[in-house]
């Protein structure tokens, strides 16, 4: 009908064999209420192109084009009130009933439900992330009038920190493992409860004495330790490899803005309510977002009844195989040179990274001089600059992924960023002579170690996107030993030594994790 010049009555509606068939079909299905048909499917695009007036009509220059889609009728339907599923005419639509009155808004589709929904699975699990460091760097501030009023020395104030450490070693493997066979969503929902609770008991259990401080700090650790496998399974699952860099990037940056937020507020709590409110205000955020977490989230796309085709679509393509994980492959996994290669870099970049995460406020205050609030405040700036320069990398990293650079390359060049960055800005403390630039050598290290997140933290789902959850495991139980060593070692050197020596170990450690990445690792999938 392209093209055709239908005459038209300003008063009524042209009367051709569509209008006709329309009529006919809304009419049958009110008269044959009790037949067999239950469904037809029609749909017409109209768009107007010109119109001229010929003595007393008007004459439409009509494009039509017949396309078919789903329309039901149930028993309830009154002529008038069919609706079609999807609208294409670009404008409200709305059919009449008898009397003229609308009855259905055909174009009534919310914003909300246009989102893409792994999007919303990445914010949710950047939002998990953003309590997990919240939840964790608030005994870096409480320390200080805590140790105050038990009396604690450097090595006692080493053991409490590194506690955190001893279960979160617990239970990465056990983690992987169990976010691999049985889906993410539960498995992160546990540890944020978990951990939530930890937070809760820990003054009740400081009062108590330090073994029950110990012990609650260990537990919450369990908690936390089972969070970052669980995550990278539910991404592996529901990012295309396009986004992966991003995706990371973005949930990393809700630690470093969790520990923003926990250095921020921290000060401010125990100011005005004493420092065990900073934990039982923490803790209990915990209980919203896992309400949240259970009704919005799925462990995988093929789970989600409410997720729309094209983005399903979107995801499979080119996606690892549906088919749930039953053994893990340890003899293949071990065997692999670029396994290795990430665990020890693991261990490599976790040792600076830790102890900058749990000593930073400690290190303003013996060094620096500032007092309390200060080094909250002061320590919000490194971790800042690291929220922004994660999701930098994480750009960067997959505009060169698409502009056909190998994921190979892509991941040294951003994890030599991560690793050399923080070994040059670290080497450069021993040498400033004001507080500003130790802020500044400070906030540019932990800058550079976020690409990181582009680097060793995107790899383990380039090379086995299937075990990525037991491969960060396994990796992050060298970097979690790397943080309890490092913890603890820095207590040991701080009460026989001095802080340049607690940055050569660093520095030291980062320049042997630069070499072994780019001899051994790689890009591409290695364990099927």
């Amino acid at each position: 009908m392209a093209g055709r010049s239908l005459p038209v009555s300003p008063h009524r509606p042209p009367d051709t064999p569509i209008h006709r068939k329309i009529l006919s079909s809304d009419s049958n299905s009110k008269s044959n209420s009790n037949s067999n048909l239950k469904h037809f499917r029609l749909r017409f695009d109209i768009v107007f192109n010109s119109s001229i007036t010929r003595k007393n009509h008007k004459v439409w220059r009509i494009k039509s084009e017949l396309k078919s889609e789903p329309y039901e009728i149930s028993k309830s339907t009154t002529p008038g009130s069919f609706k079609f599923k999807d609208n294409k005419l670009g404008v409200s639509a709305v059919s009449k009933d008898e009397t003229g009155n609308e009855a259905v808004d055909i174009n009534a589709v919310p914003w909300w439900e246009e989102f893409p929904k792994r999007w919303t699975i990445v914010i949710l699990c950047f939002s998990a992330f953003l309590l997990c460091n919240m939840d964790r760097v608030n005994m870096s501030i409480a320390i200080l009038p805590m140790s105050s009023e038990f009396h604690w020395n450097s090595t006692t104030v080493g053991l409490i920190q590194s506690s955190f450490f001893w279960g979160y070693l617990l239970t990465q493997i056990a983690g992987g493992i169990w976010a691999d066979t049985v889906g993410g969503k539960r498995v992160l929902a546990f540890g944020v409860i978990w951990w939530s609770v930890a937070t809760v008991l820990t003054p009740i259990a400081a009062k108590l004495g330090l073994p029950f401080l110990l012990i609650v700090r260990a537990f919450m650790g369990i908690g936390e330790g089972v969070a970052m496998p669980a995550m990278n399974n539910l991404l592996s699952k529901w990012v295309p490899v396009s986004e992966r860099s991003r995706s990371l990037a973005l949930v990393y940056s809700g630690m470093y803005l969790g520990s923003v937020t926990g250095l921020a507020f921290s000060p401010f709590l125990i100011h005005s309510y004493g420092w065990p409110s900073v934990f039982f205000s923490f803790g209990s955020l915990g209980t919203v977002w896992t309400a949240l977490w259970l009704s919005k989230a799925y462990s995988s796309p093929s789970e989600d009844p409410e997720l729309r085709p094209e983005e399903k679509k979107l995801i499979f393509r080119n996606r690892v195989s549906e088919e749930p994980v039953k053994t893990i492959p340890w003899g293949s996994i071990l065997s692999k040179a670029p396994v290795w290669a990430l665990i020890t870099c693991h261990f490599c970049h976790n040792w600076g990274t830790f102890i900058l995460l749990t000593w930073m406020p400690t290190y303003y205050n013996q060094v620096l001089g500032f007092n309390l609030t200060e080094s909250g405040l002061f320590c919000v700036l490194p971790w800042l600059t690291m929220a922004f320069s994660a999701n930098l990398g994480g750009w960067i990293a997959d505009t060169l992924v698409s502009k056909g650079w190998s994921v190979t390359t892509v991941r040294k060049v951003m994890q030599s960023v991560g690793f050399l960055g923080p070994a040059f800005f670290l080497s450069q403390l021993s040498h400033v002579d004001s507080p500003a630039m130790a802020v500044f050598c400070m906030a540019c290290s932990q800058g550079s170690d976020a690409f990181s997140q582009s680097g060793l933290y995107s790899n383990h789902q380039d090379i086995a996107p299937r075990y990525s959850g037991v491969l960060l495991g396994l990796s992050n139980t060298a970097g979690v030993l790397a943080g309890v060593l490092g913890t603890a070692a820095t207590g040991y050197i701080l009460q026989h030594g001095s802080w340049d020596e607690v940055f050569d170990v660093a520095i030291g450690l980062y320049l042997v994790g630069t070499v072994i990445w780019n001899l051994f690792s790689t890009g591409e999938k290695i364990i099927d």
